[in-house]
Protein backbone atom coordinates (compact mmCIF):
# COMPACT_ATOMS: atom_id res chain seq x y z
CA UNK A 1 0.00 0.00 0.00
CA UNK A 2 1.31 3.42 -0.96
CA UNK A 3 0.01 6.55 0.75
CA UNK A 4 0.48 9.88 -0.98
CA UNK A 5 0.31 13.38 0.48
CA UNK A 6 -0.44 16.34 -1.79
CA UNK A 7 -0.62 19.63 0.14
CA UNK A 8 -1.56 21.66 -2.95
CA UNK A 9 -3.73 19.51 -5.25
CA UNK A 10 -5.36 20.81 -8.40
CA UNK A 11 -7.99 20.17 -11.01
CA UNK A 12 -6.00 19.96 -14.25
CA UNK A 13 -7.53 20.94 -17.57
CA UNK A 14 -5.41 19.97 -20.57
CA UNK A 15 -6.03 21.26 -24.10
CA UNK A 16 -4.24 20.01 -27.21
CA UNK A 17 -3.80 22.91 -29.66
CA UNK A 18 -2.33 23.07 -33.22
CA UNK A 19 -0.04 25.93 -32.15
CA UNK A 20 0.21 28.52 -29.41
CA UNK A 21 -0.36 32.06 -30.65
CA UNK A 22 -0.61 35.01 -28.27
CA UNK A 23 -3.78 37.07 -28.73
CA UNK A 24 -5.44 34.48 -30.99
CA UNK A 25 -8.59 32.39 -30.48
CA UNK A 26 -7.29 28.84 -30.17
CA UNK A 27 -9.44 25.82 -31.03
CA UNK A 28 -8.49 22.70 -29.14
CA UNK A 29 -8.18 19.41 -31.00
CA UNK A 30 -8.55 17.48 -27.75
CA UNK A 31 -9.18 18.13 -24.08
CA UNK A 32 -9.43 16.33 -20.77
CA UNK A 33 -9.93 17.03 -17.08
CA UNK A 34 -7.86 15.16 -14.49
CA UNK A 35 -7.30 15.33 -10.75
CA UNK A 36 -3.83 16.82 -10.38
CA UNK A 37 -0.94 17.57 -8.09
CA UNK A 38 2.21 15.48 -7.91
CA UNK A 39 1.09 13.16 -5.12
CA UNK A 40 -2.34 12.76 -6.68
CA UNK A 41 -0.68 11.69 -9.93
CA UNK A 42 1.48 9.17 -8.07
CA UNK A 43 -1.66 7.64 -6.56
CA UNK A 44 -3.34 7.55 -9.97
CA UNK A 45 -0.36 5.73 -11.48
CA UNK A 46 -0.18 3.30 -8.55
CA UNK A 47 -3.89 2.54 -8.90
CA UNK A 48 -3.50 2.08 -12.67
CA UNK A 49 -0.89 -0.57 -11.89
CA UNK A 50 -3.39 -2.41 -9.71
CA UNK A 51 -1.78 -1.54 -6.36
CA UNK A 52 -3.81 -0.13 -3.47
CA UNK A 53 -3.21 3.52 -2.69
CA UNK A 54 -4.63 6.21 -0.43
CA UNK A 55 -4.38 9.90 -1.31
CA UNK A 56 -4.38 12.36 1.59
CA UNK A 57 -5.09 15.90 0.43
CA UNK A 58 -6.81 19.15 1.42
CA UNK A 59 -9.92 19.79 -0.68
CA UNK A 60 -12.27 22.74 -0.88
CA UNK A 61 -15.12 23.99 -3.06
CA UNK A 62 -16.51 22.49 -6.26
CA UNK A 63 -13.07 21.70 -7.77
CA UNK A 64 -12.17 19.77 -4.62
CA UNK A 65 -15.37 17.75 -4.79
CA UNK A 66 -14.73 16.91 -8.44
CA UNK A 67 -11.16 15.79 -7.66
CA UNK A 68 -12.45 13.37 -5.01
CA UNK A 69 -15.07 12.03 -7.42
CA UNK A 70 -12.60 11.53 -10.28
CA UNK A 71 -10.05 9.84 -8.03
CA UNK A 72 -12.70 7.44 -6.75
CA UNK A 73 -13.58 6.49 -10.32
CA UNK A 74 -9.89 5.71 -10.92
CA UNK A 75 -9.66 3.38 -7.94
CA UNK A 76 -7.86 5.74 -5.57
CA UNK A 77 -8.94 5.78 -1.93
CA UNK A 78 -9.31 9.44 -0.87
CA UNK A 79 -8.79 10.79 2.63
CA UNK A 80 -9.75 14.44 2.37
CA UNK A 81 -9.07 17.28 4.77
CA UNK A 82 -11.81 19.84 4.18
CA UNK A 83 -10.44 23.39 3.92
CA UNK A 84 -12.20 26.74 3.66
CA UNK A 85 -10.44 27.85 0.47
CA UNK A 86 -11.25 26.56 -3.00
CA UNK A 87 -8.92 23.99 -4.55
CA UNK A 88 -7.00 25.46 -7.48
CA UNK A 89 -7.56 24.73 -11.18
CA UNK A 90 -4.57 24.54 -13.55
CA UNK A 91 -4.44 24.79 -17.34
CA UNK A 92 -2.01 23.01 -19.68
CA UNK A 93 -1.69 23.71 -23.41
CA UNK A 94 0.05 20.99 -25.42
CA UNK A 95 1.27 21.49 -28.99
CA UNK A 96 1.74 18.64 -31.52
CA UNK A 97 5.52 18.50 -30.96
CA UNK A 98 4.98 17.97 -27.25
CA UNK A 99 5.74 21.56 -26.21
CA UNK A 100 3.88 22.22 -22.99
CA UNK A 101 2.69 25.56 -21.62
CA UNK A 102 1.26 25.47 -18.10
CA UNK A 103 -0.64 27.99 -16.04
CA UNK A 104 -0.63 26.96 -12.39
CA UNK A 105 -2.90 28.77 -9.95
CA UNK A 106 -1.51 29.50 -6.46
CA UNK A 107 -4.16 27.55 -4.59
CA UNK A 108 -5.86 28.34 -1.28
CA UNK A 109 -4.07 29.61 1.80
CA UNK A 110 -4.26 27.00 4.56
CA UNK A 111 -4.77 28.09 8.13
CA UNK A 112 -2.58 26.88 10.99
CA UNK A 113 -5.41 24.58 12.07
CA UNK A 114 -5.79 23.12 8.58
CA UNK A 115 -2.02 22.59 8.34
CA UNK A 116 -1.93 20.75 11.66
CA UNK A 117 -4.96 18.65 10.70
CA UNK A 118 -3.30 17.61 7.45
CA UNK A 119 -0.23 16.38 9.34
CA UNK A 120 -2.39 14.55 11.87
CA UNK A 121 -4.47 12.94 9.09
CA UNK A 122 -1.32 11.48 7.57
CA UNK A 123 -0.27 10.10 10.96
CA UNK A 124 -3.64 8.47 11.65
CA UNK A 125 -4.46 7.23 8.14
CA UNK A 126 -5.74 3.67 7.99
CA UNK A 127 -3.41 0.87 7.04
CA UNK A 128 0.34 0.47 7.23
CA UNK A 129 1.78 1.93 4.03
CA UNK A 130 4.94 0.52 2.51
CA UNK A 131 5.75 4.06 1.43
CA UNK A 132 4.51 7.56 2.11
CA UNK A 133 5.07 9.76 -0.95
CA UNK A 134 4.97 13.47 -0.05
CA UNK A 135 4.87 15.47 -3.24
CA UNK A 136 4.55 18.88 -4.81
CA UNK A 137 4.66 22.52 -3.89
CA UNK A 138 3.45 23.82 -0.55
CA UNK A 139 0.34 26.01 -0.55
CA UNK A 140 0.24 29.41 1.04
CA UNK A 141 0.09 29.14 4.81
CA UNK A 142 2.51 26.21 5.12
CA UNK A 143 6.05 27.03 6.24
CA UNK A 144 9.03 25.71 4.21
CA UNK A 145 9.79 23.19 6.98
CA UNK A 146 6.32 21.58 6.78
CA UNK A 147 7.67 18.60 4.86
CA UNK A 148 10.51 18.26 7.37
CA UNK A 149 7.90 17.85 10.11
CA UNK A 150 5.98 15.30 8.04
CA UNK A 151 9.14 13.28 7.31
CA UNK A 152 10.18 13.31 10.97
CA UNK A 153 6.77 12.12 12.14
CA UNK A 154 6.59 9.41 9.49
CA UNK A 155 10.04 8.07 10.30
CA UNK A 156 9.21 8.02 14.01
CA UNK A 157 6.24 5.82 13.10
CA UNK A 158 8.52 3.50 11.11
CA UNK A 159 7.31 4.47 7.63
CA UNK A 160 9.55 4.98 4.60
CA UNK A 161 9.17 8.40 2.99
CA UNK A 162 9.71 9.50 -0.61
CA UNK A 163 9.86 13.27 -1.06
CA UNK A 164 9.30 15.01 -4.39
CA UNK A 165 9.53 18.75 -3.95
CA UNK A 166 12.03 21.53 -4.64
CA UNK A 167 13.62 24.72 -3.34
CA UNK A 168 13.51 25.55 0.38
CA UNK A 169 11.00 22.77 1.25
CA UNK A 170 13.45 20.19 -0.15
CA UNK A 171 16.56 21.54 1.54
CA UNK A 172 14.72 22.04 4.83
CA UNK A 173 13.55 18.41 4.80
CA UNK A 174 16.95 16.80 4.17
CA UNK A 175 18.05 16.82 7.86
CA UNK A 176 14.86 14.87 8.68
CA UNK A 177 16.33 12.06 6.53
CA UNK A 178 13.75 11.14 3.90
CA UNK A 179 14.42 7.69 2.50
CA UNK A 180 14.21 8.96 -1.07
CA UNK A 181 14.17 12.34 -2.79
CA UNK A 182 13.22 12.77 -6.44
CA UNK A 183 14.44 16.00 -8.01
CA UNK A 184 14.60 16.74 -11.71
CA UNK A 185 17.83 18.09 -13.18
CA UNK A 186 17.07 21.76 -12.53
CA UNK A 187 15.88 21.04 -8.98
CA UNK A 188 19.03 19.03 -8.32
CA UNK A 189 21.22 21.89 -9.59
CA UNK A 190 19.28 24.36 -7.48
CA UNK A 191 19.66 22.21 -4.36
CA UNK A 192 23.47 22.16 -4.62
CA UNK A 193 23.86 25.68 -6.06
CA UNK A 194 25.98 24.80 -9.09
CA UNK A 195 25.46 23.88 -12.77
CA UNK A 196 25.25 20.32 -14.04
CA UNK A 197 26.94 19.74 -17.39
CA UNK A 198 27.86 16.05 -17.17
CA UNK A 199 26.50 12.89 -15.66
CA UNK A 200 29.35 13.09 -13.17
CA UNK A 201 28.12 16.51 -12.06
CA UNK A 202 24.68 15.03 -11.44
CA UNK A 203 26.16 12.07 -9.53
CA UNK A 204 28.20 14.35 -7.29
CA UNK A 205 25.14 16.53 -6.66
CA UNK A 206 23.10 13.46 -5.71
CA UNK A 207 25.87 12.29 -3.39
CA UNK A 208 25.83 15.71 -1.72
CA UNK A 209 22.09 15.40 -1.05
CA UNK A 210 22.74 12.00 0.48
CA UNK A 211 25.43 13.49 2.71
CA UNK A 212 22.87 16.06 3.85
CA UNK A 213 20.32 13.43 4.86
CA UNK A 214 18.63 11.84 1.85
CA UNK A 215 18.76 8.05 1.88
CA UNK A 216 18.66 7.80 -1.92
CA UNK A 217 18.31 10.19 -4.85
CA UNK A 218 16.25 9.39 -7.94
CA UNK A 219 16.93 12.20 -10.41
CA UNK A 220 15.01 12.75 -13.65
CA UNK A 221 17.40 14.02 -16.33
CA UNK A 222 14.88 14.59 -19.12
CA UNK A 223 16.12 13.25 -22.44
CA UNK A 224 19.18 11.85 -20.64
CA UNK A 225 17.11 9.34 -18.66
CA UNK A 226 17.19 8.87 -14.90
CA UNK A 227 19.88 8.52 -12.28
CA UNK A 228 19.70 6.56 -9.03
CA UNK A 229 22.33 7.12 -6.34
CA UNK A 230 21.81 5.06 -3.20
CA UNK A 231 23.48 2.73 -0.72
CA UNK A 232 23.01 -0.08 -3.29
CA UNK A 233 25.13 1.78 -5.85
CA UNK A 234 24.91 4.27 -8.71
CA UNK A 235 22.74 3.43 -11.69
CA UNK A 236 21.80 5.31 -14.86
CA UNK A 237 19.03 4.27 -17.20
CA UNK A 238 17.24 5.26 -20.38
CA UNK A 239 14.05 4.21 -22.13
CA UNK A 240 13.18 5.04 -25.76
CA UNK A 241 10.19 7.26 -26.52
CA UNK A 242 8.67 7.17 -30.01
CA UNK A 243 6.95 10.56 -29.68
CA UNK A 244 6.21 12.86 -26.77
CA UNK A 245 2.51 13.66 -26.54
CA UNK A 246 2.46 15.24 -23.07
CA UNK A 247 4.94 15.18 -20.20
CA UNK A 248 2.39 16.32 -17.60
CA UNK A 249 2.69 13.90 -14.70
CA UNK A 250 5.41 11.80 -16.33
CA UNK A 251 7.78 12.31 -13.40
CA UNK A 252 5.01 11.31 -11.01
CA UNK A 253 4.39 8.14 -13.01
CA UNK A 254 8.12 7.41 -12.73
CA UNK A 255 8.03 7.78 -8.95
CA UNK A 256 5.01 5.47 -8.80
CA UNK A 257 6.83 2.88 -10.90
CA UNK A 258 9.86 3.11 -8.62
CA UNK A 259 7.83 2.62 -5.44
CA UNK A 260 5.61 -0.22 -6.63
CA UNK A 261 8.77 -2.10 -7.68
CA UNK A 262 10.08 -1.95 -4.11
CA UNK A 263 11.67 1.50 -4.05
CA UNK A 264 15.29 0.38 -4.17
CA UNK A 265 17.92 -0.77 -6.64
CA UNK A 266 18.16 -1.18 -10.40
CA UNK A 267 14.89 -3.14 -10.68
CA UNK A 268 12.97 -0.21 -9.26
CA UNK A 269 14.83 2.21 -11.55
CA UNK A 270 13.87 0.10 -14.57
CA UNK A 271 10.23 0.24 -13.49
CA UNK A 272 10.47 4.03 -13.05
CA UNK A 273 11.87 4.44 -16.56
CA UNK A 274 9.22 2.23 -18.13
CA UNK A 275 6.42 4.13 -16.42
CA UNK A 276 7.84 7.54 -17.30
CA UNK A 277 8.41 6.64 -20.95
CA UNK A 278 4.86 5.30 -21.26
CA UNK A 279 3.36 8.37 -19.58
CA UNK A 280 4.85 10.92 -22.01
CA UNK A 281 3.21 9.10 -24.91
CA UNK A 282 -0.28 9.48 -23.41
CA UNK A 283 -2.57 12.55 -23.57
CA UNK A 284 -2.76 15.11 -20.78
CA UNK A 285 -1.81 13.61 -17.44
CA UNK A 286 -3.17 10.15 -18.25
CA UNK A 287 -1.34 7.48 -16.26
CA UNK A 288 -0.02 4.30 -17.90
CA UNK A 289 -1.47 0.86 -17.30
CA UNK A 290 0.65 -2.32 -17.42
CA UNK A 291 -0.28 -2.73 -21.09
CA UNK A 292 1.37 0.60 -21.94
CA UNK A 293 4.77 -0.38 -20.55
CA UNK A 294 7.77 -1.60 -22.54
CA UNK A 295 10.17 -2.88 -19.86
CA UNK A 296 12.20 -4.79 -22.44
CA UNK A 297 13.33 -1.49 -23.99
CA UNK A 298 14.82 -0.10 -20.77
CA UNK A 299 18.61 0.04 -20.48
CA UNK A 300 20.39 0.26 -17.11
CA UNK A 301 24.10 0.88 -16.49
CA UNK A 302 25.77 0.48 -13.12
CA UNK A 303 28.57 2.96 -12.34
CA UNK A 304 27.97 4.95 -15.56
CA UNK A 305 30.77 7.04 -17.15
CA UNK A 306 30.96 10.34 -15.27
CA UNK A 307 32.31 12.18 -18.31
CA UNK A 308 29.10 11.63 -20.28
CA UNK A 309 27.74 15.06 -21.17
CA UNK A 310 24.12 16.02 -20.53
CA UNK A 311 22.23 16.99 -23.66
CA UNK A 312 20.89 20.11 -21.93
CA UNK A 313 23.33 21.45 -19.28
CA UNK A 314 21.42 22.82 -16.30
CA UNK A 315 22.13 26.00 -14.34
CA UNK A 316 21.14 26.32 -10.65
Amino acid sequence: MILTVTPNPSLDRTYEVPSLERGAVLRATGDRVDPGGKGVNVSRAVAAAGVFTTAVLPLGGAPGALIAELLGLQGVDVTAVTVAGQTRSNIALVEPDGTLTKINAPGPELTAEESALLLETVRTADGHPDWIAACGSLPRGLAPDWYAELVARAREAGARVALDTSGPPLTAALPARPDLVKPNASELAQAVGRPLATLGDAIRAAEELRSRGAGAVLASLGADGQLLVSAEGTFHGTAPVAAVRSDVGAGDASLAGFLIAGGTGSKALASALAHGAAAVQLPGSAMPTPGDLRPEAVRITENPPAALGLSAPVAP
